[in-house]
């Protein structure tokens, strides 16, 4: 993640069709400084942000994004995992590795505890990332995203004990 990274951001939060089962699209006007906010969040090391990109000897081409970073909420600190795989990428499984990538690392680091997931209920490719990789369902909930409350399904994993091998 670096400060960079906007063009990337844009394709894939201001996209109607990526932003679907987020509330819709967000505007273009805050993905700078949105960039900037997670850049120093991931220097930082209060965020982990990657980049997906598919090959190495192409790092410019990215095909989304993995994110685990913690945030308050009425039960406190949650960790919480989230992805976005821009749509000509969708498919190979590249949004599946990373976030497995990622949980891997939360478990060899013993950083993060449980962490929690929550896609939109109609979304089933990542609801399928959820369930193959080894989270277990909670419950569905409401859940507010960029100021949207969107209907979620929450699930939970402790990549220490519930990740499924790779």
């Amino acid at each position: 993640m670096v400060a960079d990274d906007v063009d990337a951001y844009v394709r894939m939060r201001c996209d109607p069709v990526m932003m679907a089962g987020l509330g819709g699209p967000l505007p273009r006007e805050g993905m700078a400084d949105k960039v900037r906010r997670d850049a120093r969040d991931a220097a930082a090391d209060v965020a982990w942000i990657k980049m997906i990109v598919p090959d190495p000897a192409a790092p410019e081409v990215v095909a989304g994004s993995v994110t685990i970073w913690s945030h308050g909420s009425g039960d406190g600190p949650v960790a919480e995992i989230g992805w976005m795989v821009l749509p000509e990428f969708q498919g190979r499984g590249l949004g599946k590795r990373a976030t497995r990538v990622l949980l891997e690392r939360a478990r060899d680091e013993d950083r993060w505890g449980v962490v929690h997931a929550f896609p939109a209920t109609g979304n089933g490719a990542s609801n399928g990332i959820c369930r193959s990789l080894g989270f277990r369902f909670v419950a569905e909930r409401e859940v507010t995203f960029a100021g949207r409350v969107l209907l979620s399904n929450h699930w939970a994993i402790d990549p220490r004990t519930d990740l499924t091998p790779g």
